[in-house]
């Protein structure tokens, strides 16, 4: 029915129904969007049909079957690399490479993946490996002393020592980055893996136990042939060797190991064998000048530039004395022990020596000294105002006016020289060590 406005105009009616049409078209416009995105998710996303619609996979649901690990490395080639990591760090490189592959292959075999899967393995590494490289090589030569390779060589524990502490290097990151991996491939987002079959276990418990461990026994008989051979023709003949050293500090130092040794029958000790071994110790620090020395003139700084290496131990000269040598009726001692409780000592006069007294930081003082003394009147004889300054290689410093004509740079910023830093001592021992 028509209705009339106050002031007489006609007013037509309402359309009832035109709200009500609008809101059907904009809720069948969005169930027909959902209806596509969901037939995309399901079908085209790689989602893995209606299952992976909503959120990923929490469980994965494995058949473990036998399977070695054969790693295919040069176990010659691998304890040179491990002796002198310095001296070959792309083979060290390379070496951690192989070795890890090879334990996500023999993990991807133990539990069985598709084909499409292990071919994702290396690629999927190769994210992880530049970082992981840096950590292994770094906290190897922490722990390595690499300057007593000739000691450690004597005392036929060189190559057996790199092998035990690439061992406790690789076992800090081999669970990491193999579950990293697996998770990534088995799309496991904080899931859980279900297994059955033979030796099931973790894909950490793979690597670990049936890996890293029996790859590191392997490499430990091989390495006390070689320590054995290494220490018989350490010095077969005479050694004439022309050195270029300055040597400008040196230490002596005296220290007294204890050692225990027990005969136990069913957990139980029935005899026991009694070491105290002390012996003094003499290390000179200093720089070896046919590895770097370069004397430059700056005349627009008005400095006349040393630069040497940096500080390492030239010679350590370890003079040890049994004091106390008592032997037990069961409990014997033989030449292996004795050996170990030297080699020991020694190590601990370098680690106290690094850590304690600082030597490195004291001999690089006391070649300021020197190079002072030296080569001060040579400065003042060129130029009364010149001043010598010492610069040692592993401290960054910008390259003199003269250094960059020299190797044909002429850039108006000049770069940088640097080098790696010293290495540091290994980390104590557990042993009792009593100092004086």
């Amino acid at each position: 029915m028509a209705t009339h406005q106050a002031d007489g105009a006609y007013a037509p009616p309402e359309d009832e129904g035109s709200g009500g049409g609008l809101g059907k078209q904009l809720l069948l416009i969005a169930l027909i969007t959902i209806a596509v995105i969901v037939g995309y998710k399901a079908f085209f996303s790689g989602g893995g049909g209606f299952s992976g619609l909503f959120q990923e996979p929490k469980e994965v649901r494995m058949t473990y079957v036998p399977s070695d690990f054969n790693p295919n490395l040069d176990e010659e080639k691998t304890l040179r690399i491990l002796s002198q990591p310095e001296e070959y760090r792309q083979e060290f490189d390379r070496l951690v490479y192989d070795f890890n592959v090879a334990l996500l292959y023999h993990v991807a075999n133990r539990m069985a993946l598709p084909d499409s899967l292990k071919r994702r393995l290396e690629p999927e590494y190769k994210r992880h490996h530049d970082y992981l490289s840096s950590l292994y090589f770094n906290d190897f030569v922490t722990l390595k002393d690499t300057t007593a390779n000739l000691y450690e060589t004597w005392y036929s524990d060189n190559s057996n020592q790199a092998v035990q502490l690439f061992n406790e290097v690789a076992g800090k990151y081999t669970c990491f980055f193999v579950t990293q991996v697996m998770s990534t491939l088995l799309r496991v987002n904080g899931g859980k893996f279900f297994a059955k079959g033979k030796n099931v276990g973790t894909p950490c418990d793979i690597a670990m136990h049936e890996g890293l461990q029996p790859m590191a026994e392997r490499l430990k008989k091989k390495a006390e042939i070689m320590d054995f051979s290494a220490s018989r023709g350490l010095l077969k003949d005479k050694v004439r060797k022309g050195i270029a050293e300055l040597a400008t500090y040196e230490l002596r130092s005296r220290m007294g190991i204890d050692k225990t040794l027990q005969y136990k029958i069913f957990g139980f000790s029935v005899s026991e064998t009694d070491i105290r071994v002390e012996a003094i110790s003499v290390i000179k620090t200093g720089f070896k000048l046919d590895q770097y020395f370069d004397v430059t003139l700056s005349p627009k700084r008005g400095t006349l530039n040393i630069k040497l290496p940096e500080p390492t131990i030239l010679s350590h000269e370890v003079y040890p004395r049994v004091d106390k040598l008592d032997v037990g009726y069961l409990a014997g001692i033989n030449e292996k022990d004795m050996n170990e409780r030297f080699n020991e000592l020694r190590r601990q006069f370098r680690q106290d020596a690094l850590e304690n007294e600082h030597v490195l930081e004291k001999a690089k003082a006391r070649a300021d000294s020197v190079m002072q003394l030296m080569f001060g009147p040579i400065a003042k004889s060129i130029n009364r105002n010149y001043k010598v300054q010492v610069v040692f290689q592993g401290v960054e410093t910008q390259m003199t006016e003269d250094e960059l004509r020299r190797r044909g740079e002429d850039g108006k910023t000049p770069p940088k020289v640097s080098s790696p830093a010293p290495v540091e001592a290994p980390s104590r021992s557990k042993e009792k060590v009593l100092a004086n």
